[in-house]
């Protein structure tokens, strides 16, 4: 659904502008090469947190408390 969405986005941009569609065309891999050091941020921003949350929750599953999933 994104893929279709995106690309009627385009198509409307291609018609309305088309210079600024060709330039989004161009320029839509160098932004995601871009954006990779930020993805990876996130996932190891998010591999500490689980990391502090298991260690936070640890004394209750030794415990024995059940969590409800």
């Amino acid at each position: 659904m994104k893929v279709l969405l995106g690309l009627t986005i385009w198509a409307l941009l291609f018609v309305i502008c088309w210079p600024a569609a060709i330039i989004v065309l161009i320029m839509w891999p160098v932004i995601w090469v871009l954006s990779i050091p930020f993805r990876i941020v996130g996932i190891v921003v998010d591999a500490s947190l689980a990391l502090i949350k298991s260690i936070l929750f640890l004394p209750s599953r030794l415990l024995g408390h059940k969590t409800h999933t």
